[in-house]
């Protein structure tokens, strides 16, 4: 999103800092109600916020709105604020631990400073913690999944210690929203690690405290995002099961944007399934729903992914023609997929365009890539990736290996994740 030209930065210059958080908050695909949530605000107090020209405002709140939209504070007229710098050499778990703790609370502090001291405690504590999950996925993509598993792990206990406080029913309700994203977020950390048990595990908690909590939406999200799972580990028939159940949750009154998601985890499962045509009509029917989405629609409070782009839906074409074998769809996409994700992500789409460039004999090629890919895993020791890097290799049968591929697997000997 770029911020120095256009209306964006107009209303900066114009004190209208409503009307800036307003514009990025429709750029992110975030509604009112679901930024409301994260700042421990109304829907009504919100759409007030955004209306209120170039009036004074409560700093708190616009610090707030900054952090969780990150929006750079000197739009909304605030000084720079600078978090601490985190150093990296130090590999004592203790410290780390420490590290991350901080940074976490640097990240949420302003948000929390801006959750209203009212009688609604339960209320404040939820926000609090969902924010403080969502920091920790903003992590994610800098840290390694082994260094934030610790904290979250802590997160977690935390958030349940804080619901068997919890006397009503609502207040259970919203921390065990908390909980599904939290316990989520934890299953997409043992994935990264590798450790397949531990995630299974921890995304069906997902979904058990999604259905607790009564989000139908949030339900049909973690049962999405388990059918993703499934399918990358070979499971396809338990992918589609899982995809149609979010579904029937959903209804036929389901958001487009989440339509348009189901679609491409659906298409993830059919080719895990090895049937070619189905993920084609899946790819085709959530591109359609990509294109369509504008900014300017109203989106579903959707605050546990970000928007949902064509891109996205090129990415998973990549993935679904790796799984085919199906070269001229990795191949033809490639460029388009590789702008979406941080790096861990876009090491596991290098690997899917390296499986497509030996399903056409580019050895040289693919075992290029499947090096860049390596690098990245090691870098962030990721379980998930070095076993993907493993996959592409394996899939690569010669009794007289070229000296590329010797050297590969000499590097790939010693390394032990």
């Amino acid at each position: 999103m770029n911020f120095q030209t256009g209306p964006i930065r107009d209303a900066s210059r114009a004190g209208d800092y409503g009307r800036v958080i307003e514009l990025i908050r429709k750029g992110r695909q975030m509604t009112q109600a679901a930024l409301g949530q994260a700042l421990g605000l109304s829907q009504s107090a919100v759409s007030r916020l955004e209306k209120r020209g170039s009036a004074s405002y409560s700093t708190d709140v616009l610090t707030a709105a900054a952090a969780h939209l990150q929006i750079p504070p000197a739009l909304v007229g605030l000084a720079d604020g600078r978090m601490a710098q985190v150093q990296t050499r130090d590999d004592d778990p203790m410290h780390r631990r420490t590290v991350l703790g901080g940074a976490v609370a640097a990240m949420a502090a302003p948000v929390l400073a801006a959750v209203p001291d009212t009688h609604d405690t339960i209320g404040g504590q939820a926000a609090a913690l969902r924010l403080t999950t969502s920091a920790y996925r903003r992590l994610d993509s800098t840290t390694p999944s082994r260094d934030l598993a610790d904290a979250v792990d802590g997160h977690i206990r935390l958030i349940q210690t804080v619901t068997r406080s919890a006397t009503s029913e609502a207040d259970r309700a919203r921390l065990a929203a908390a909980g599904s994203e939290a316990a989520s977020f934890a299953g997409w950390l043992a994935w990264d690690k590798g450790d397949h048990g531990s995630a299974r595990s921890w995304y069906g908690g997902a979904i058990k405290a999604a259905r607790t909590s009564g989000n139908a939406l949030l339900t049909a999200y973690q049962a999405g995002t388990l059918a993703q799972f499934e399918a990358h580990a070979g499971n396809g028939v338990e992918a589609l099961n899982l995809a149609r159940r979010a579904r029937r949750v959903l209804g036929e009154q389901r958001p487009a944007v989440a339509d348009a998601w189901l679609s491409s985890v659906e298409a993830l499962g059919y080719a895990a399934a090895g049937d070619l045509a189905r993920a084609d009509r899946a790819l085709t029917a959530s591109r359609t729903g990509a294109e369509a989405l504008t900014a300017a629609q109203e989106p579903p409070p959707w605050p546990w992914v970000f928007s949902f782009t064509p891109d996205k839906v090129a990415a998973c074409r990549v993935t679904c023609g790796a799984r085919l074998g199906l070269a001229d769809w990795v191949l033809a996409e490639d460029v388009e997929a590789l702008t979406t994700g941080h790096a861990k992500q876009r090491a596991l789409l290098v690997l899917d365009i390296a499986a497509g460039h030996l399903a056409s004999g580019r050895v040289e090629a693919t075992f290029a890539l499947a090096s860049r890919a390596l690098d990245i895993g090691l870098q962030y020791r990721s379980g998930r990736i070095v076993e993907r890097v493993r996959a592409v290799r394996r899939s690569l049968t010669t009794t007289s290996p070229s000296k590329v591929v010797r050297d590969f697997d000499e590097r790939l000997h010693g390394v032990y994740l």
